[in-house]
């Protein structure tokens, strides 16, 4: 299946203070050309939380960082794609606690502080020679520099045509904070946390408790509001490690609330990017619904939008309808080229004055999805 690729669109974040990242080709990939491991390592103890996946199928890297996080001395992240060690049975989790002793023996930590992530195909399993010989390559390879960040970015990449990056920042008596993210996803996409990776990077210093709760806030107001299909997976799962390395107390108050703020903004960057990322999207759809009884309300009207074929290929077809429950008079023509005309179209539903609301992004439904979900080996 032959993917395009397209160059970063986004300003490269800088990677935070203490951190290193690096990919490879190690051949899981048939294309030598696209790296399929990476590497993220903090110079020190970091605390990591998790939030993963809720289908009841899960993949062996979700159920081993799940039994782990959230937690403190946590060192390095190994990431594959090309192969999701998913639905192996009890040789993928020994398979997920291999690659994740290679990675600490890669860059001499311990076991005990390495994560894993896993993305690709569905049912094989994990070429362990390949994955061990190319996280060697990779830890020779660290950096802290942008084509370093790039690289690890790519590495988690499957049908992805660019890397998904963010970055924000804060300040907190007198301490700058720097937060990196970076994803991958573009299909098997629903608000359930489907087919996406993603792990976000801050210098800060966050307890576990705190950053689990934070982290779990944001990818309910962002990650869980996007849906390219409608459809969850095996692997779905976002990290955040918090190293401290920019200096100060842990974060409380005013200063956690500081970083949560960037915490979503970072998120919410990277859920738009997977929306506008979808698998041979023309365009992004940003749903905005209000006046509802609840959120919960607010979501499912703004899902049944974004999952709706036709409500996505009128987009794709830049195809105009009446709106308010009748007719409207309109121009038609201008509304079309108006459409087709900007990457993004916005939807906006509004039920009258209830306190319940939502942002949801999703994106059209193309020909050319059909074509990638057609070729592509699941």
């Amino acid at each position: 299946m032959a993917i395009t690729e397209t160059p970063v669109r986004l300003p490269i974040p800088p990677l935070p203070r203490g951190f290193r990242a690096a990919g490879t080709h190690a051949g899981l990939k048939r294309n030598p050309t696209r790296e399929d491991i990476s590497l993220i390592v903090s110079d020190r103890d970091a605390t990591a939380a998790g939030v993963y996946t809720t289908n009841l199928v899960f993949a062996a890297p979700v159920a081993f960082d799940r039994s782990r996080t959230p937690g403190d001395g946590f060192r390095v992240i190994a990431i594959n794609s090309g192969n999701a060690n998913a639905c192996t049975g009890r040789r993928g989790l020994d398979d997920a606690r291999a690659m994740a002793a290679a990675a600490a023996k890669a860059v001499g930590v311990d076991e005990a502080g390495a994560l894993v992530l896993s993305t690709g195909i569905i049912g094989e399993f994990l070429p362990l020679e390949k994955i061990q010989a190319g996280i060697d390559t990779v830890a020779a390879k660290l950096g802290s520099d942008a084509d370093s960040a790039i690289t690890a970015a790519r590495g988690m990449m499957t049908t992805d045509t660019r890397p998904k990056l963010s970055g924000s920042s804060f300040t907190v008596d007198g301490h700058h904070y720097t937060l990196f993210g970076m994803a991958k996803g573009a299909a098997m996409i629903g608000p359930r946390m489907a087919t996406m990776l993603g792990i976000i990077l801050t210098d800060a210093p966050v307890g576990a408790a705190d950053a689990q709760r934070l982290l779990r806030e944001a990818a309910e107001q962002t990650f869980n509001c996007v849906s390219v299909d409608g459809h969850t997976s095996t692997n779905d799962t976002v990290l955040l490690m918090a190293n401290g390395a920019a200096g100060g107390r842990p974060l409380a108050g005013e200063g956690l609330d500081a970083f949560g703020k960037a915490l979503m903004d970072a998120c919410e960057t990277l859920a738009r990017e997977i929306a506008d990322d979808g698998e041979g999207a023309t365009h992004v759809l940003r749903i905005e619904v209000q006046g509802c009884r609840s959120r919960d309300d607010a979501r499912q009207l703004a899902r049944s939008v974004a999952d709706s074929p036709l409500v996505k290929t009128a987009i794709c077809g830049a195809d105009p309808n009446w709106s308010d429950g009748a007719p409207v008079a309109f121009d038609g023509g201008a509304v079309s080229a108006s459409i087709q005309a900007s990457r993004e179209t916005l939807i906006e539903l509004d039920f009258g004055s209830g306190p319940g609301s939502i942002r949801f992004y999703s994106s059209d439904l193309t020909a050319e999805y059909v074509r990638l979900n057609a070729d592509y080996h699941t």
